[in-house]
Order: structure tokens, then sequence, then C-alpha cells
């Protein structure tokens, strides 16, 4: 499965709500899986989308046959557009589905890891992070992505915010530790989503 992770600064609120509804397009695309996103909790104005596919082939034939058209109802809403390409390496939780309609906030991590490290920073996220997480109420799914460059994207879905701070203020510190996160990590950057039940396809 191929994860899409897309970051923008919205500058036309409504007409970017307008044109988010244009994307229920995707629904006819061969290999489309589901996508969602919302705004920002920490950062006005900030938007993270995610999109879920078959593979990156079935991508690629959608890019270039359908996105412009889908695409061309937010022209002007937006700047600073980031678009990133994960490869599903394995499921945080068991059964991922990219559904977002039982879920309240998306947890993203974004991660840069040393080339010596990956093999550690992989095997922690299976061993520590994920039954950590998958045992955290409140967590419904997630998925662990790996693009070029040693990049990874850890994007968990949770029922609620606060479920989602409980984890964080009881147990994340313990773990980092746990998993040696500073010896693996070169840059870490993430963001908590608060969903739009609208946007999700």
């Amino acid at each position: 499965m191929l994860v899409k992770w897309t970051r923008c600064t919205v500058v036309d609120r409504r007409g970017f709500e307008r044109g988010q509804r244009k994307w229920a397009g995707l629904l006819g695309e061969p290999g489309f899986r589901g996508q969602g996103g919302g705004w920002s909790r920490g950062r006005p104005h900030v938007v993270h989308l995610f999109g879920f596919w078959e593979s990156r082939a079935f991508y690629d034939s959608f890019m270039a046959r359908s996105h412009d058209r889908l695409a061309a109802a937010q022209a002007g809403t937006f700047k600073n557009a980031q678009v990133r390409l994960f490869e599903h390496r394995f499921d945080v939780k068991v059964g991922f589905q990219p559904q977002f309609a039982d879920a309240d906030v998306v947890r993203i991590a974004h991660c840069r890891v040393r080339e010596d490290r990956v093999e550690h920073f992989t095997l922690m996220q299976e061993k520590v992070w994920n039954p950590a997480m998958a045992g955290s109420p409140g967590m419904l799914r997630g998925v662990f992505g790996e693009a070029p460059g040693q990049e990874f994207l850890v994007l968990s879905v949770w029922n609620s915010e606060a479920e989602h701070g409980k984890y964080r203020a009881e147990r994340v510190e313990r773990l980092a530790l746990r998993a040696q996160i500073e010896a693996d990590v070169a840059a870490i950057g993430g963001d908590i989503v608060a969903l739009e039940p609208s946007w999700t396809v």
C-alpha cells in the first residue's frame, strides 16, 4: 500500500473547504483505498491530508489522468504544499484500514533516521512503540511507512484527543528512552490533526 501525505497552508478557508469536497471523485479511481484529513491542532491555517492507494502504479496512473481535474477546484486556496509518498511497511495495531469515521484525531510522527540505525529504528517501532500504542485505550489503528532516504512516517488514528494526550503524558518519555530514539533519529517532526468528517472519502 502507498501512503500519500500532503501538508499545506490554507489562504482561502472557504474556497479550500469547498474544493476539498470535490475529492469525492476519487471513489471511482482504480486502486484508491481511502482519504482523510483535517486541520493542525497547533498551527492555524495548516492542513494535513492522507491518501491511500493499492500501489505506486495505481497512484501514478491517477496522477497522469485525473488528478489535475480534481485539484483545479482548490487552485489559489493554499500555498507551500508539500507532498510525500511512503510505502507501507507494517500496521500499528493490526488490520489497518484507511477509515476515519470513528476517529477524532490523527497523530503524525515524521522521522529522518541515521543510515546506520535504520534497522534498529524499525525494530524498536515493531517491538516497543507498536505494542505500547496498540495497548492504549483510544488508539484505533495506524500505519508505519518508509520513503527513500531513511525517511519514515508513523500515522496513528485516535478516537479522541484526550486519549492521545494521556498516552503522551504517561508513556512517551519512558518509551523514547527504551527505544534509544535519540541515537536513531536525526530529525523528527509531527503534528496532531483534528479530522474534518466531510473530507473523508
